[in-house]
């Protein structure tokens, strides 16, 4: 079992499905910050713009909250193996939580769909990696109809303790801001992230009687499935951890837009990559394309005058940018080496 540090389990196990004899397996998951916007937000008229920074998880994305808890109920169903269809992030934190469980981990990526970041860290944590010729959503297809065996825990979003342990998110947003935003924007590729926030706005803020924000979900313009309304057969698009074709927290997603009266609509790569520069230099946070989707929508609806300054706004920031390094040198002029001399140096900075 993991170490017994305070993580997700141990501080939310009142909202969570998990008893005494659950083990409280974590990585030091949770806890991450809500950054103020310091440029971007004043820069289109929003003085409480927030980003909660999800990069800061320990394999670097959401994923590991939702990993947490779905790790724990494997173990205490007395499953071996965790498995999962992934485009990168799933992969990662299912094979760090078997890791460090002593479990074994078998991750099943579409070929040439995962960053290289994403795939180094599966592989680096000892999990087998199977890559298929075919779209994520393929692969998702094949990995349930293994989940039957004795002694496997299938750990994607369609594993209900995945949800639970991602809607502390929310619980975190409202504990740091003292209440819940008045809108809420986030990256949406297979659902599940939506889902659970607004679960876990509805179970802290709305059952005490407050207001729930309005959920505006971001999905990529060439893998965007619910603006659509019918699957994608070839999602495309640079933010390979949305590149989902037909998400299977379809329904989730969209309860969340509709009872939240919030919308879901598809931003450009080039919306996407602009957002996610901005991110890094302008806020000093690193991010991965995927993570940048959210911030896109927003200074889109921000120029269109659809979001004003009345109330808190907070973009989720799924994943690190190291998850992602071409990603990060995608159009930049790499340096040439100089002579080392004062007069070199000089000219170089100008």
């Amino acid at each position: 079992m993991a170490a017994m540090s305070a993580g997700i389990i141990e501080r939310y196990a009142a909202h969570l499905p998990v008893t005494a004899a659950t083990p409280r397996v974590t990585l030091g998951e949770g806890s991450t910050p809500l950054v103020r916007s310091s440029r971007i937000g004043p820069s289109v008229g929003l003085e409480q713009l927030y980003f909660k920074y999800e990069g800061l998880n320990p394999s670097g994305s959401f994923k590991d909250r939702g990993m947490a808890v779905a790790t724990a109920k494997a173990l205490e169903a007395g499953a071996q193996t965790l498995l999962c269809a992934s485009t990168g992030n799933t992969s990662a934190s299912a094979s760090a939580y078997a890791a460090c469980c002593g479990l074994r981990a078998v991750v099943v990526v579409p070929a040439g769909g995962v960053a290289t970041g994403k795939l180094a860290q599966a592989l680096a944590y000892g999990a087998t990696v199977v890559t298929v010729k075919s779209s994520f959503d393929a692969a998702l297809k094949l990995v349930r109809q293994l989940a039957d065996q004795p002694g496997v825990a299938l750990v994607n979003s369609v594993n209900p303790f995945r949800i639970e342990g991602q809607k502390t998110g929310a619980f975190e947003i409202v504990e740091q801001l003292g209440r819940a935003p008045a809108q809420l924007f986030i990256p949406v590729g297979n659902g599940g992230n939506i889902t659970a926030y607004w679960r876990g706005f509805g179970e802290l803020v709305m059952t005490a009687g407050g207001s729930a924000p309005r959920m505006h979900g971001a999905q990529a313009e060439g893998a965007a499935p619910l603006v659509r309304g019918r699957p994608v057969t070839r999602p495309r698009t640079v933010a390979s951890a949305i590149r989902i074709g037909n998400p299977a927290s379809w329904a989730g997603a969209v309860a969340a837009r509709d009872e939240s009266g919030g919308t879901i609509e598809a931003v450009s790569d080039a919306e996407i990559m602009a957002a996610h520069r901005r991110l890094a230099r302008e806020e000093g946070l690193l991010v991965e394309p995927a993570s940048a989707a959210g911030v896109a929508l927003l200074l889109r609806k921000a120029k269109a005058r659809q979001v004003t300054d009345e109330g808190t706004v907070v973009c989720v920031l799924t994943g690190h940018g190291l998850k992602d390094p071409q990603a990060l040198t995608r159009g930049l002029r790499i340096p040439r080496p100089v002579a080392p001399t004062l007069a070199t140096l000089r000219r170089a900075i100008g």
